[in-house]
């Protein structure tokens, strides 16, 4: 089991913990727009600290953007999994074709 898959379980989880003793628990019990608010957050600062060359920086950023992301996503009762199996969907499929077929 991956870290990743292992951070996605803990918050599947703590969805039904006390939000007083769980930063996760507080973070859904927000509901799911405050959570995506918190990603968009999240995601800002990986930008700047792309932007800026910080590798350390935006190695922590990317960790938070990655958490905010699974927290969002179970604030809307999608998995990992669910988002894995997009992407083994969208596998061996030029991104140019894959996006050519949204429209």
């Amino acid at each position: 089991m991956t870290a990743l898959q292992r951070l996605s379980d803990t918050i599947a989880a703590r969805r039904t913990a006390d939000p007083d003793s769980s930063w996760t628990a507080k973070l859904l019990a927000t509901g799911p727009e405050k959570c995506a608010e918190k990603f968009g957050e999240e995601s800002i600062e990986a930008i700047i600290e792309a932007v800026r060359g910080d590798r350390q920086r935006l190695t922590s950023e990317a960790a938070d953007v990655l958490y905010h992301l699974l927290v969002m996503l179970a604030a809307r009762d999608l998995t990992l999994a669910d988002v894995e199996a997009e992407l083994l969907r969208r596998e061996g499929v030029s991104g140019i074709a894959e996006k050519a077929a949204r429209k």
